[in-house]
Order: structure tokens, then C-alpha cells, then sequence
């Protein structure tokens, strides 16, 4: 038996990552999130959210990569989806010009809630660089091994897989623009949606739409956008 087999992941995944979890950085991770805890630390997203984004998007479903920085940091918030937040909380500044931008490239409507579950459940891989967060500190967790899981999480979608497309929003996304090969891939890259940036270029980007062409260029199905309301 091996690290991942205690974990709850989805079996592509687990097949795939199954070496990275016995390496020495994942089990010093492991630790620390363990001593936090201990220490009587609050940790988002729960723990059987952590890997939320992998287990609900298959590795060999995935057709879409948008790649976030760290979990939200607020009681309720996270549930390991980057951008989206759990049902029943405010939709968050930089998800509303997500919705603004879709709703001005795509004409669909803005939803009344954030939860972006719908998305991932299509194929789009809502990936964080740093799966989890202490309560009230942004980026607290960023330096503690996850970096490093996320990049061969990149790595692994790029090499396994066809035809994706990766949406880079903002510096720290486009930062990984190295572990992807542009050769198999559509790579897109504007500022960060936040409201400090969006609009420097994000707002009329237009890669909604230019994901599902490019999607359906080669023979796939495009991802329906629209969020079911809740």
C-alpha cells in the first residue's frame, strides 16, 4: 500500500499521481496540515474537499484547465474549486466579472449564486496552485509543498491529454504556462479577473467563446457555461 491509496481520489488520478504522493515533500505536507489542526488551526476547504477539483473532474474528462491561486480564506467559502465558492455564500468580486465576461461574450445570463460545480462536472478542471489555506490568511499554505503537486498536476493533463485549453488569468496563472506543451494545447492568457485588473483586458477577452470553437475544431463537445440556478 502506497500514500494515495488512504485518500479519496479519483482513479485516473490516483493512477497517475500515485508516485507523487510517496515523496518526501507530500509527506512533510501531510504533517503540517496535520500539526495546524492539531494546534487548533481552522483549515479551508475541509478536509474531504481538499482534492475536490481532481474528484470531480476525471482526469480523462478533462477539457478545459483554469488555474487559480489559493483557496478563499472565509468561514464557508472554499470547496477546493478555484474561483467558486459553496452555495448559499456571496458571490465573490472576481467570479461577478467572470459572469460579466461571459454574460458580454456569450450572452448568458448572470447567476444568482457562485458555485461553480456545474463546470467542473463538464470537463473544466478548476485547479488552485495551493489546495488549502488557513482561516483570515491568504497564500498562508503556498509555500508548504503544493506548488509542487499542482505543477505536475499541469504536467500530467498536458501530456495525457488532447486538445485542452488553459485559461491563464493574471500572473501567477500565466507562470505555469511552462508545463504546458503548446503544441497539443490552446493556451489563452489575460489579466486576472479581480477587480484591480479586469478591466486591463479581462473584460472582453472573449475566451468563453473561443474555448468551444476551438473545442469543437476537433470534434468535441463544447462546455455548456450556463449555471443551473440552485
Amino acid at each position: 500500500m502506497t500514500a494515495v491509496d488512504n485518500i479519496k481520489l479519483e482513479a485516473g488520478w490516483k493512477q497517475a499521481l500515485r508516485e507523487e504522493f510517496d515523496k518526501p515533500y507530500m509527506k512533510s505536507l501531510g504533517d503540517f496540515l496535520r500539526q495546524e489542526k492539531a494546534a487548533g488551526k481552522e483549515i479551508y476547504p475541509p478536509g474531504p474537499l481538499i482534492f475536490n477539483a481532481l474528484n470531480s473532474t476525471p482526469l480523462a474528462q478533462v477539457r478545459v484547465v483554469i488555474i487559480g491561486q489559493d483557496p478563499y480564506h472565509g468561514p464557508g467559502q472554499a470547496h477546493g474549486l478555484c474561483f467558486s465558492v459553496q452555495p448559499g455564500v456571496p458571490t465573490p468580486p472576481s467570479l461577478l466579472n467572470i459572469y460579466k465576461e461571459l454574460k458580454r461574450d456569450l450572452n448568458i445570463d448572470i447567476p444568482g449564486h457562485g458555485c461553480l460545480q456545474h463546470w467542473a462536472e463538464q470537463g473544466v478542471l478548476l485547479l488552485n496552485t495551493s489546495l488549502t489555506v488557513e482561516r483570515g490568511i491568504a497564500g498562508s499554505h503556498a509555500g508548504k509543498g503544493w506548488h509542487a503537486f499542482t505543477d505536475k498536476v499541469i504536467e500530467t493533463v498536458s501530456q495525457q491529454c488532447e486538445h485542452l485549453v488553459f485559461l491563464l488569468w493574471g500572473a501567477h496563472a500565466q507562470s505555469k504556462q511552462r508545463l504546458i506543451d503548446p503544441t497539443r494545447h490552446l493556451v489563452l492568457r489575460s489579466p486576472h479577473p479581480s477587480p484591480l485588473s479586469a478591466h486591463r483586458g479581462f473584460l472582453g477577452n472573449g475566451h468563453f467563446g473561443r474555448t468551444n470553437k476551438f473545442l469543437e475544431q476537433h470534434g468535441l463537445a463544447p462546455i455548456d457555461w450556463r449555471l443551473p440556478e440552485l
